[in-house]
């Protein structure tokens, strides 16, 4: 049988060449060629399977990618270039796929001049949208309020929590409720882990963690009156601040406590993450903005950014955590450039005092303030304005209920949910959700073994705590050359800002090696005149008088028992390279400068021994 379907799908089209009277004799002398047997199996085979990649003719590298010609190892110059090529060709087949999205997300467009956006409100809204749109218009009424909540990843399931202790998980889109608590302590947030099937609680006293049917399965007794939770996806790490001022980082996959950082600045009820470069950023009451990461043990950034306590902190994922909107219990919102940090680059005056900030996937700046919710789209939020005046308003929507203590938009959808003391409220703003979504990434119609499949394949992609970085583009990338080093004749190489302090005392020549009658034979003075008397017994007094100082220092003593009458080759030859290191960098500002000519070369430089 197998023959025979062979046979059948190796069957070719008849041949279409014409018949000619021209004999073999005409033909050019040589050995005959004997017809190669066709084989049906291979060739029916062959239209129907292909080379794999590895196999494949690669194609030239892309234009964007580097070349590290300079660096002498074959072996690492052969993965950089590669990894460079593979760089590229993802950012080329990137720009390849953005003409396959379909989708489009669009504002609201009045139609005349005279007419506003923001004087649209949500009756208008809802007639316009369509029914699943219309999901999000919605009224939870609850009585343990202030209420604030969080989004999955995927924007399909959300939760609650309010400050009496009521929590409560569900899926909003099919009203499925997951699992409902009363804890009867206080809570002060609420956060998703790696998905719904767990989240975490930041309680009256330590973190516990929940499983998607309610039931407690940790607490986490290292993390002491927690205020503010964020969890790092792509790390697995859950990070906390409490009223301590300690900064700690959990690790979920492990259970380990990484790193707990010292903030030195009180308690701090505000905290946000960069979903660009995970770092995270506090809001403290002495109006400083601080962004930590894992691996330093003080801030990277400190932003004096109000002058009263910081309400809100948000960074705005459109742009790869380009800007980043604060607002102040004074009622002054900002908006900083991260790449920076010389100035605000847009500030007004928010009505009803402090306010609550949120970043959409779009840009949408969302703020509640007082009794009122305010949307502000791109570009006018980001575009740089000296005036304190507010950007164009987009939407408005009021709210009686006050006070206002959460503001999450929704991914992949166009709603805002407010938390407030009497429930949690849904509105509808149009063009703020992602339209296009990535399946592998964050899908909103996963099922169960897509949610399992993702869950292990993100866990094995797991980024080390150590890769958390202001520009995490360092990752794979070449280190500088120092610019000082200790360095003699190609012998082992470590860098001057590594050496310890007498170490670079003694290098830079600064450090007392000699003994005291050394001091006497560099001078010119004759020792035994009346001239050379004098100043010998000034210049012992002078250096009595200065050992006085700082006598009893551990270094001073370290340095006073390492004293040698023998120079060290090495620091000479260190020094000297240093002296002309500094001769070069002198003589290129000058050149550059025009202060003096460069010196021509000659034919006789190529005897010239190289120091």
């Amino acid at each position: 049988m197998d023959a025979l379907i062979a046979k059948a799908d190796a069957i070719h089209p008849l041949s279409k060449r014409r018949k000619t009277n021209k004999h073999d004799s005409h033909s050019k002398p040589g050995p005959s060629k004997k017809p190669t047997p066709e084989d049906p199996t291979a060739t029916s085979v062959s239209q129907h399977t292909f080379l794999p990649r590895s196999l494949r003719p690669s194609s030239p590298p892309p234009e964007g990618s580097k070349k590290y010609s300079h660096i002498h190892n074959k072996k690492l110059r052969t993965h950089l270039t590669r990894q460079s090529t593979q760089n590229a060709r993802s950012k080329h087949l990137l720009k390849d796929a953005e003409l396959l999205l379909a989708e489009d997300a669009g504002l609201i467009e009045v139609e005349g001049e005279l007419e506003k956006t923001w004087r649209v409100g949500q009756n208008e809204i809802l007639d316009s949208a369509g029914q699943q749109a219309a999901q999000g218009r919605q009224e939870w009424k609850l009585d343990g309020g202030p209420y604030r909540t969080r989004y999955t990843r995927n924007g399909r399931h959300i939760a609650l929590v309010g400050h009496k202790g009521h929590v409560a998980t569900f899926d909003w889109q099919a009203g499925t409720l997951h699992t409902e608590l009363q804890l009867r302590e206080t809570c002060r947030d609420i956060t998703f882990l790696q998905d719904h099937s767990h989240f975490a609680v930041a309680q009256n006293k330590y973190i516990f963690i929940y499983d998607r049917d309610g039931v407690e399965l940790h607490k986490l007794k290292s993390h002491i009156e927690p205020t503010r939770l964020e969890f790092l996806p792509y790390h697995w790490l859950l990070v906390s601040m409490g009223n301590a001022g300690y900064l700690k980082y959990q690790d979920t996959s492990t259970g380990q406590l990484v790193v707990e950082h010292r903030t030195k600045l009180g308690a701090c009820n505000t905290m946000c993450q960069n979903p660009y470069n995970a770092v995270i950023h506090l809001g403290h009451q002495n109006g400083t903005v601080t962004l930590w990461t894992p691996n330093l043990p003080h801030p990277a950034v400190r932003l004096l950014a109000h002058l009263g306590p910081v309400a809100s902190v948000s960074v705005d994922p459109s742009t790869g955590g380009r800007y980043m909107a604060t607002a102040g219990q004074d009622g002054v919102v900002k908006v900083w450039d991260c790449r920076n940090w010389k100035g605000a680059v847009r500030t007004w005056n928010a009505r009803g005092g402090s306010a609550i900030l949120d970043w959409s996937q779009k840009g949408a700046l969302g703020l509640a303030t007082g009794g009122s919710v305010n949307v502000y789209t791109k570009p006018s939020v980001q575009t740089p304005f000296n005036g304190i005046v507010a950007p164009p308003l987009y939407l408005t929507h009021p709210v009686p209920h006050r006070p206002l203590t959460s503001l999450r938009f929704c991914p992949f959808q166009d709603v805002l949910t407010i938390g407030h003391s009497a429930g949690v409220s849904g509105i509808l703003v149009p063009g703020v959700g992602e339209p296009n979504f990535d399946s592998s990434e964050a899908d909103p119609f996963e099922n169960k073994r897509a949610r399992r499949e993702r869950e292990v394949k993100s866990l094995l992609d797991k980024i080390q705590p150590d890769a958390i970085a202001l520009d995490p583009d360092f990752v794979g990338a070449l280190a500088p050359t120092p610019k000082l080093s200790t360095a003699v004749d190609g012998a082992h190489d470590i860098p001057y800002a590594r050496l310890p302090r007498h170490e670079r005392l003694r290098v830079s020549g600064k450090a007392d090696e000699t003994e005291e009658g050394h001091d006497d034979a560099v001078d010119g003075t004759d020792p035994h005149g009346e001239a050379g008397q004098a100043t010998k017994a000034s210049s012992k007094a002078e250096k009595e008088k200065k050992k006085m100082r700082g006598k009893n220092k551990t270094l001073k003593r370290y340095l006073r028992k390492q004293r040698k009458n023998v120079i060290d080759p090495r620091a000479v030859a260190v020094r000297k390279k240093l002296d002309q290191e500094r001769e070069e960098r002198r003589q290129a500002k000058a050149i550059a400068s025009g202060a003096e000519e460069p010196r021509k070369s000659s034919a006789l430089d190529r005897f010239k021994r190289s120091s």
